[in-house]
C-alpha cells in the first residue's frame, strides 16, 4: 500500500506539473487570468504530492521494506536510524526523488511570494521551472523508480517492478545491502542535500531571467527579484564543494581533499560561472555594462547544472563520486540539447533588446578589474570542461578513454587563480568610473607593506620556492588591501559618528551588507589559498611496515607503534585499529588511531585515517595494511600536510561572508513589510 501511495503521488505530480506548464502558457497568451492563478495552485500542488512520495520511501525505509528494490540497495537492519533517512539521497532512485522534491520546494516557495507587480512573468516562470521538474520526474519515473519491487516469474526469472507482472509471486529479502560504506561519513548526511540545493536553487533565477527574455522585457529587474536567491544558491554550492573536500580527505585516505576528478570538476563549473555571474550582476547594477553577458552567465550555470547531473548519473565517466551506469544519459543528453538550443536562440532572437548603456571610460576603474575577473574566472571554466569532456571526445574519436590528471588542471588553471588573487588585491581600492596610477599607489602601499612583511616571514620560515612566495604574496595582498578597505570604513565612521571603535567595528558592515559580506567572502579565499598552497606545494609523505614497537619518522615527527586491536561489531564490520604515540622533536604530542573498516556484508574496506591538525600543519595517518593477529605487523602511509587547516577556517569565513551578503538590510525588511499585504 505505501509503495502504491508513492509511486501514485509521483504519477499525479507528473501529470500536474505538465497540466501547470500548459496552464501558464494558455493563460498568458489568451489573457485568461485564472488558468494562470490555476497554473500557481497546480504547482503548489505538485510539491505536497511529491513530498507524499518522499514520506512514503522513507517510511518503507525505516521500516525495512526490503521487497523494494532500492530499500534493499541501501538499507539494512543494522544501520543507525539516521543513516536510514539520509539513505534516501544514498542511490541512483532515492536522490532523483530527492532532487525533484527540492526543485518543487523551490517552486512552492516562489508562488507564495507577492506578484502584483511582476505578474507577466508569472506564467512563464511557471512553465520554465516545471518544464525542468517534469523532465526530472519523468527520469524518476519511468528510468529510475525508487518504487520497484522484487517479483519472481513463472519461470523462475527474477525482475522488479511497481506493479505485480502476470503470475509472478513477491520476493520478501530477509534483510538489504546496506548503504555504501563511503556514505557513511558525517559529512556525506549534509553534503548531498546542500550540493543539491545550490543545484536546483540556481533554476529560479534562470527561469526568472528566460521569462524576461520572452515578455521583453528591457531592464534588469529580474536580477534585483532573484539576487537573494543567487546569492543562497552560491551559498550551499560552496558549502556543498566545502563539504565534499572534507569528505574526501576524512575517508578516502589519500592525504588529499581534491583530485580533479570529473564529478568534483562537474560541480565546480557551475560555482564559477554563478560567481561569475554576481560579478557581471553587480557590475550591471553600478555601470548599465554587461547585460548580455549576465544574461548569458545565468543561462550557462543553469546549463552546466544539467550536464553536472547528466556526467554524474550518465556512467560516462568513472568516478568514485559517480553514481552506476544507468540508462538516463540519452535522455539528459536530449534534454541538454534542447536547453541549450531554446535558451541561446532566445538570447539572440533579444539580442539588440539588451543593449547596455554604459561605457567603459578608464582602464583603470573597479569596472575594467570586474571584466578581468570574468574573463579570468571563463579561463578557469574552459579548462575544467575540457578536462571533463576530453576522455568522452577521445572515445568518440579513438575507442578510448583518455583522461588528463591533476597536473593537467594544476599547471593551466593555476595561474589564473593566481591572477583572481592580485585582482581581490587591487579592486576594493579602485574606484568606480576612473582611477589613476596616483591614487591607486597612494592607497595601496600600506596595505602592500603589510603583505611584504608577511611574505618575509614565511621567507624566514623556510619557504624558499618560487611559486609558493608568489602565491602567499598574493593571498596575503589580497587579505591585507580587504582588511585595510574596511578599516578605512571604520576609521571614517569613528570619526564622523562620533562613536567608539569597538561600535563602529560592528555597525559598518550595516551600511552594505552585499559589499562587506563580498570582503569577507574574499578573506576566505585568501585564506583558503594558504591551505591550498601548503598542501600543493610542501606535502610529503612516506610508507613503512612496523613492528610492534617500532617507529618511523617524517618531518620532525616521530610515531611509535604501540599496539593494534580487532574487534567485530554489532553492525556485521571487522574493525582494525592501530595505536600510535606521536613525537615532535622528541616532545610527546599524542596519540593518533588509524582505523580500516571491513564490512561484512558487502566485503568492502573503507580507510579512516587518523588526523592530529593544527594551525600549522596535519600529521595524516593511514592504516593500508596488517597482518594475522599473532604478529601484529601493519603498514602505515604517513602524510605531513602543512597549512591544511586554513583551508577549512578560510571556507568557514566564505561562508559566513555569503550570509552576510544575502541578509537583508534593516530598511529592506522595513520596505518589505510596508508592501506586503
Amino acid at each position: 500500500m505505501i509503495t502504491n501511495i508513492g509511486f501514485g503521488s509521483l504519477a499525479i505530480a507528473f501529470v500536474v506539473a505538465l497540466y501547470s506548464v500548459i496552464a501558464a502558457i494558455y493563460g498568458t497568451r489568451s489573457k485568461a487570468e485564472a488558468w494562470v492563478e490555476s497554473a500557481r495552485y497546480a504547482v503548489i500542488s505538485v510539491f505536497i504530492l511529491i513530498t507524499l512520495a518522499v514520506a512514503a520511501l522513507i517510511t518503507l525505509m525505516l521500516t525495512g521494506h526490503y521487497e523494494v528494490a532500492y530499500v534493499y540497495e541501501v538499507i539494512n537492519s543494522s544501520m543507525p536510524l539516521y543513516l536510514k533517512v539520509t539513505a534516501l539521497w544514498g542511490g541512483q532512485e532515492g536522490s532523483l526523488l530527492f532532487w525533484c522534491w527540492l526543485m518543487a520546494g523551490a517552486a512552492f516557495i516562489v508562488m507564495l511570494r507577492n506578484w502584483k507587480e511582476d505578474r507577466p512573468l508569472l506564467p512563464w516562470v511557471i512553465a520554465i521551472t516545471m518544464v525542468t521538474l517534469d523532465f526530472f520526474l519523468g527520469m524518476t519515473i519511468f528510468a529510475e523508480n525508487a518504487f520497484y519491487r522484487f517479483w519472481t516469474l513463472p519461470d523462475g526469472t527474477e525482475v522488479t517492478s511497481v506493479f505485480q507482472p502476470a503470475g509472478a509471486t513477491p520476493i520478501y529479502p530477509y534483510n538489504g545491502v546496506g548503504l555504501n560504506p563511503l556514505l557513511r561519513h558525517p559529512a556525506m548526511i549534509i553534503h548531498p542535500p546542500t550540493l543539491y540545493l545550490g543545484f536546483v536553487l540556481f533554476t529560479v533565477p534562470f527561469a526568472f531571467a528566460i521569462a524576461s527574455l520572452i515578455t521583453g522585457q528591457k531592464d534588469d529587474h529580474w536580477i534585483a527579484l532573484t539576487h537573494r536567491w543567487v546569492l543562497t544558491a552560491w551559498l550551499f554550492l560552496s558549502a556543498g564543494l566545502l563539504l565534499g573536500m572534507w569528505w574526501a580527505y576524512g575517508v578516502l585516505g589519500w592525504g588529499g581533499y581534491w583530485g580533479w576528478d570529473p564529478v568534483e570538476i562537474a560541480a565546480l563549473m557551475p560555482w564559477l560561472s554563478g560567481t561569475a555571474f554576481l560579478h557581471s550582476a553587480i557590475l550591471l547594477e553600478r555601470r548599465d555594462l554587461a547585460r548580455r553577458w549576465t544574461a548569458f552567465l545565468i543561462m550557462l550555470t543553469y546549463a552546466l547544472v544539467i550536464l553536472g547531473t547528466f556526467l554524474t548519473r550518465s556512467g560516462l565517466l568513472s568516478s568514485v563520486h559517480a553514481f552506476a551506469e544507468s540508462n538516463l544519459g540519452v535522455p539528459f543528453f536530449i534534454f541538454l540539447s534542447l536547453t541549450l538550443i531554446g535558451m541561446f536562440g532566445l538570447l539572440l532572437y533579444r539580442w539588440n533588446d539588451l543593449e547596455g548603456h554604459g561605457t567603459l571610460s578608464s582602464l583603470l576603474s573597479r569596472e575594467t578589474i570586474f571584466i578581468i575577473n570574468n574573463l579570468l574566472i571563463m579561463g578557469i571554466l574552459v579548462v575544467c570542461l575540457w578536462g571533463v569532456l576530453f576522455p568522452i571526445v577521445s572515445q568518440w574519436i579513438t575507442g578510448q578513454q583518455i583522461t588528463v590528471g591533476p597536473p593537467f588542471y594544476e599547471h593551466a588553471a593555476g595561474p589564473l587563480f593566481a591572477g583572481l588573487l592580485l585582482l581581490m588585491g587591487i579592486v576594493p581600492l579602485m574606484a568606480w568610473g576612473h582611477s589613476t596610477a596616483k591614487t591607486l599607489g597612494a592607497a595601496i602601499w600600506k596595505p602592500l607593506a603589510a603583505a611584504l612583511i608577511l611574505l618575509a616571514i614565511a621567507f624566514v620560515l623556510g619557504v624558499r620556492q618560487w611559486a609558493a612566495l608568489l602565491g602567499i604574496g598574493l593571498a596575503a595582498l589580497a587579505g591585507c588591501v580587504t582588511l585595510y578597505d574596511y578599516g578605512r570604513s571604520v576609521w571614517l565612521r569613528h570619526k564622523s559618528r562620533g562613536e567608539t571603535i569597538f561600535q563602529s567595528l560592528w555597525r559598518t558592515p550595516g551600511i552594505s551588507r552585499r559589499r562587506y559580506g563580498g570582503y569577507i567572502i574574499h578573506v576566505g579565499f585568501s585564506l583558503m589559498a594558504l591551505g591550498v598552497i601548503g598542501i600543493n606545494m610542501f606535502q610529503t609523505q612516506t610508507q613503512a611496515t612496523l613492528a610492534l614497537g617500532q617507529a618511523m619518522q617524517l618531518d620532525g615527527y616521530t610515531l611509535a607503534y604501540r599496539k593494534l586491536n580487532t574487534t567485530d561489531t554489532p553492525d556485521g564490520r571487522n574493525l582494525a585499529q592501530a595505536e600510535l604515540d606521536v613525537s615532535y622533536l622528541g616532545a610527546p604530542v599524542g596519540q593518533l588511531l588509524p582505523t580500516r573498516d571491513y564490512y561484512y556484508t558487502i566485503q568492502q574496506d573503507v580507510t579512516l585515517p587518523a588526523i592530529r591538525s593544527t594551525l600549522k600543519d596535519d600529521l595524516y595517518v593511514v592504516l593500508a595494511d596488517w597482518q594475522d593477529i599473532s604478529t601484529q605487523n601493519a603498514t602505515f602511509k604517513v602524510y605531513h600536510n602543512p597549512l591544511v587547516a586554513w583551508l577549512w577556517i578560510g571556507g568557514v569565513v566564505l561562508i559566513l561572508g555569503t550570509l552576510m551578503a544575502a541578509w537583508p538590510s534593516e530598511e529592506k525588511r522595513r520596505r518589505n513589510r510596508q508592501v506586503t499585504p
